[in-house]
């Protein structure tokens, strides 16, 4: 059975050493120290839930809550917020700044549990994210899509998805192939980050499909970045025997066995700026033409609709 992530904050290790024996027994604990150093470890291990202190030195609870929230990939991660007693102003900004929750210090166990369980219930009902990925899903892609259409930005939306993972899957186990899936999540972050900062958005349709968007002109070099790390990663996915043969013997969707090669990505772009892009129905149909050609082509790369004048 999974068992839920949580990340305590706090700058005191004696509170840090409390929440751990509270709630070690049901769920993985991970400890950060400030709030500079929590947003350091959230895109380590993508916390399902976040318990942080208001007081700390170099980034304070409110501080760190607005950076999270603030951020497209992490925004959907709960957050309580502990506060020192009769400090109604912190509690008060802690929640302006995002908090979806909070307790005051010295807390009842009991009651921090039983609120942990509330807010991940309500959480897994209400929030639209890939549960292997915790990348916003179908939902938030359509409306982030819609967003940028309503206030004409000239932005690009790219499509990416694994060819031959189906094979990949048969072979090696669910277990692996979720491992890649969670590999590949994490280059298509770190590319948009290193490019687009936090003016992009990345989310995931589901199984080994994902979708990013950014300013157009930055599109090309994000999808060059992913595909190179990707084409990196992809030694680790096998063993070292079908690493070097460059195939595995798996069957194809009419259940034949076949001879399959390795795992690579394609990507297929599209721009909003060649044409006057009016609904997502339109972005997705180009989409899914380019990806069919893209995924014809040998190897890992990324095709895209014409440039405006090009």
């Amino acid at each position: 059975m999974k068992r839920e992530k949580i990340l305590t904050v706090d700058d005191n290790s004696d509170i840090l050493d409390v929440l751990d024996l509270t709630l070690s027994g049901q769920y993985d604990v991970f400890q950060a120290a400030n709030g500079k150093e929590a947003l350091d470890k959230v895109q380590q291990v993508m916390p399902d839930l976040i318990i942080t202190d208001y007081m700390m030195p170099v980034m304070n609870g409110r501080e760190f809550a607005n950076a999270l929230k603030k951020d497209i990939l992490l925004r959907n991660i709960p957050v309580i917020m502990l506060t020192g007693k009769g400090e109604v102003k912190d509690r008060v900004e802690g929640i302006e700044a995002g908090a979806d929750d909070y307790l005051v210090k010295p807390f009842d166990p009991d009651e921090l549990l039983a609120r942990i369980k509330m807010i991940l219930r309500r959480t897994e009902r209400s929030l639209d994210a890939n549960p292997l990925t915790h990348l916003p899903g179908n939902t938030s892609i359509i409306e982030e899509l819609q967003k940028n259409i309503n206030q004409k930005n000239i932005f690009a939306v790219g499509y990416a998805d694994l060819d031959k993972f189906k094979a990949y899957n048969d072979y090696y186990g669910f277990e692996k192939g979720d491992e890649v899936i969670r590999t590949v999540a994490r280059v298509i972050i770190a590319a948009v980050r290193s490019v687009a900062g936090d003016n992009a958005f990345v989310g995931h349709i589901g199984g080994d499909d994902f979708v990013f968007i950014a300013d157009d002109n930055l599109m090309d070099t994000i999808a060059q970045k992913i595909v190179q790390e990707f084409d990196k990663k992809v030694p680790s996915f096998y063993t070292e025997e079908d690493f070097q043969t460059g195939r595995i013997i798996s069957k194809d969707r009419q259940g034949k066995e076949q001879n399959f090669g390795l795992l690579s990505v394609s990507i297929a772009i599209v721009g909003s700026a060649p044409q006057q892009i009016k609904h997502v129905a339109q972005i997705s149909e180009i989409g899914a033409e380019l990806k069919q050609y893209a995924k014809s082509l040998e190897g890992s790369n990324f095709v895209r609709n014409k440039r405006q004048g090009s």
